[in-house]
């Protein structure tokens, strides 16, 4: 297979592996219900798919031959689980039982450069006046957003604090993903998901265990549930690792602009939810200065990576 060929099917597998991120909002809340309708307990929604992700990944490993972490590379997997397999899905999905998946997908707009500036933050890199201005202005639309949505839903300018859960959400996954980017450098980013997800499998699988509904849930939610456990937490990442390797990680992740967007469609028929005109333009402004921001350069501090998308 040609180069371009090869380019053009990383293309089309990131665009794949974003369709099933974009369909991880819809399916947790189709997991979880909301507030006043609640079906699967946030915690065992967070702690059971980070478990049975973290199951497959022992047979990921085992099947590969995988080497085992060492020396600083047992702490750097602390740190991206406590990002991603903790953090960011406990608050997003505590966030999702009081807001539809709607409007955490403007949030999630924010991904990719709130990745970008957290890790400049830790790796003190140099970043351009321009890209934390940038970085500030998707903030700052995110902010508009939440106070409009606060606005025409209760009459008063307020922020919710499904809000606040869910922009810490975003915090925590970027911290993740920047802590993931550093161990790249050092093992495959397949593995590195799967040691971080067999790390932490004794937490996430008693906590599962402890938290399981004792009360009947509806298929649904069992469906939401193993979605967000398989293709959310596992395949979907797997997918999109092997897309960045293939095709060029520049390229293949402008892909990412359009998650939003998909997540916005899909909550229509899945959830009932209804067409905002100021959802999809807040999250079009969102992603506008976000990509603004990752379009520009900042100094590494490091050699890049050799190893950041191998499969």
């Amino acid at each position: 297979m040609g180069t371009s060929q090869t380019e053009q099917r990383g293309l089309w597998l990131g665009l794949l592996a974003v369709t099933m991120f974009a369909l991880s909002l819809p399916m947790t809340k189709l997991a979880v219900g909301s507030h006043d309708a609640p079906l699967l307990s946030p915690w065992f929604s967070s702690f059971g798919r980070a478990a049975v992700a973290g199951l497959l990944s022992v047979v990921y490993l085992w099947y590969h031959r995988a080497r085992w972490p060492v020396g600083n590379q047992w702490r750097t997997l602390a740190l991206i689980g406590l990002g991603n397999a903790i953090g960011f899905p406990i608050l997003q999905t505590v966030g999702l039982l009081y807001v539809p998946s709607s409007h955490a997908a403007v949030f999630n707009g924010l991904l990719p450069l709130a990745t970008a500036a957290i890790a400049a933050l830790i790796f003190r890199q140099h970043a351009p006046v321009r890209f934390w201005a940038w970085a500030g202005l998707a903030a700052l639309f995110v902010v508009l957003f939440a106070l409009w949505r606060a606005y025409v839903t209760d009459g008063f300018i307020a922020v919710h604090g499904a809000d606040v859960l869910l922009f810490f959400a975003i915090v925590f996954c970027g911290f993740g993903y920047a802590q993931g980017a550093k161990l790249a450098r050092e093992m495959p980013a397949a593995h590195s998901l799967s040691w971080m997800l067999v790390v932490f499998l004794p937490i996430t699988l008693p906590c599962a265990i402890y938290t399981a509904p004792s009360h009947p849930v509806p298929w649904s939610a069992w469906l939401g549930f193993a979605y967000i456990a398989i293709f959310s937490m596992w395949i979907g990442m797997m997918i999109w690792f092997y897309a960045l390797h293939i095709g060029g990680a520049v390229r293949v992740s402008q892909v990412q602009i359009l998650q939003p967007f998909l997540t916005i469609l899909f909550s229509i028929p899945l959830l009932g939810e209804s067409f905002s005109m100021s959802t999809l333009l807040f999250a079009a402004a969102v992603i506008w200065a976000a990509y603004m921001g990752k379009r520009v350069p900042i100094s590494p501090t490091v050699p890049a990576p050799a190893l950041a998308n191998k499969v």
